[in-house]
């Protein structure tokens, strides 16, 4: 390693020369990351070379995405020994969310929801390695334990209205992502969660009326992740997701809790970081061991295109047969209504972009023959799909984005060129 000089950030170069980086590499991965002209190439030369602390928040930008690549967390006060101030307005994801699961600390993280409402400026960063390990760490090593709450009726009838009502908007809620995906509608959909959350901080419920409640916040927190996912604010997602498995977890939802870090596996592989897809991704296994069969295959469909991303093909070919055994079973009568999406037809789809990516990878590898298999096989799944529907359909944004995976596929199929036959010429892309 090359001496550094004298005045120097010893620690930031550590971790640049353990990912074999120049400083105008990682002025390249910021500006990748927060977009273009965040910083100049040069600039983190002088960071490293002459201990210079860049502007706010450049400090806690850099830490995030060195914590992002090393999979470990780098602190803004580490990496720039105590010089840079935090930024209050970009936080990691996890900020407030490392707490014991107990139901105390779930009020805690609603009342953040609740005290953040419309006036919430924070950026949340996205956290992956132990950062995201962290956060959910009770139910990757199995400890979890039991919620202090279990879903019932309520004999309170003065409440019995409220939470018809709220209860009843659920399924069209499920609707407008359906039919518009994450963006559209993020907004209103944070609102729902947030007067939900409200109610929960107000107290003075009952425990069978508190448990419908947190039940509801679960619902609609695990989809306003999705959405949040789906429009690429993967930090917010994040917070999401880990609120909404918290209270999952205090109603004892188990089925719901698993589908949640399905979501969550599904998410980090979409990312690129398949350890984390695949940490999550057994995890949501396990905890859905006793669901119903409709949402076992779809854990297991997501556990599946984890194995796909990080190129483990025979673990990705059990799990897709294992996941459409379970989905061809005759239902149980005991599927939770928010598995209303879970079709043959949709695991198919599932199982074809992973066959793609499958291709992707192979082909950047230069196994262009076996490349071609699997790009063939998966486009020949997504060929079933919603893509190719009246636009008068349901579930648009199942839609457009399984036809976005067809282009891939078939892009990639293009350029993947098989070896010439002597005598022959290859078969047109």
């Amino acid at each position: 390693m090359t001496p550094q000089p004298k005045h120097s950030n010893p620690v930031l170069a550590a971790c640049l020369a353990e990912l074999g980086w120049s400083p105008k590499s990682l002025a390249r991965k910021l500006n990748k990351v927060f977009g273009p002209g965040t910083v100049a190439d040069s600039a983190p030369y002088h960071w490293r070379d002459h201990a210079r602390v860049p502007r706010s928040p450049l400090p806690i930008m850099t830490a995030y995405v060195l914590s992002q690549e090393t999979g470990r967390v780098i602190s803004v006060g580490e990496l720039w020994q105590g010089r840079a101030p935090d930024s209050p307005m970009l936080v990691p994801a996890s900020g407030g969310l490392e707490l014991p699961w107990t139901a105390q600390a779930l009020w805690k993280i609603v009342e953040d929801w609740v005290l953040g409402g419309l006036v919430d400026r924070r950026q949340f960063l996205a956290i992956s390695g132990s950062g995201l390990a962290a956060v959910v760490t009770d139910y990757l090593d199995g400890t979890a334990g039991r919620g202090s709450f279990l879903s019932q009726s309520p004999a309170d009838t003065n409440e019995a209205f409220l939470l018809e009502q709220i209860e009843s908007q659920l399924p069209r809620l499920q609707a407008l992502d359906d039919e518009h995906g994450g963006a559209r509608h993020l907004g209103y959909i944070g609102a729902q969660f947030r007067s939900i959350a409200l109610l929960l901080h107000e107290g003075g419920r009952s425990s069978a009326v508190t448990a419908r409640l947190l039940q509801a916040l679960a619902e609609v927190g695990q989809l306003a992740g999705w959405m949040a996912f789906d429009a690429t604010h993967h930090g917010l997602a994040q917070r999401y997701f880990v609120t909404a498995l918290r209270a999952a977890h205090q109603v004892n939802d188990l089925p719901l809790c698993a589908h949640i870090l399905a979501d969550m596996s599904f998410q980090a592989a979409s990312r690129d970081h398949p350890a984390d897809a695949i940490t999550l991704g057994e995890a949501a296994r396990r905890a859905g061991d006793a669901a119903p069969p409709a949402v076992r295959a779809s854990v297991l469909s997501r556990l599946s295109f984890a194995y796909a991303t990080a190129g483990r093909h025979t673990d990705f070919e059990r799990s897709r047969t294992m996941a459409r055994e379970l989905v061809d079973q005759p239902p149980t009568g005991h599927e939770p209504r928010w598995m209303y999406f879970l079709t043959p037809n949709h695991l198919d789809c599932q199982a074809g972009y992973a066959l793609i990516h499958l291709g992707m990878s192979r082909n950047d590898d230069g196994i262009t023959t076996k490349a071609r298999t699997l790009l063939d096989q998966g486009i020949e799944l997504l060929q079933t799909g919603a893509h190719n529907r009246s636009q008068e359909a349901a579930h648009q944004r199942r839609a457009l984005y399984e036809g976005a995976w067809l282009a891939l596929g078939n892009s990639a199929r293009v350029n993947s060129k098989p070896p010439a036959i002597s005598g022959r010429q290859p078969p047109n892309g």
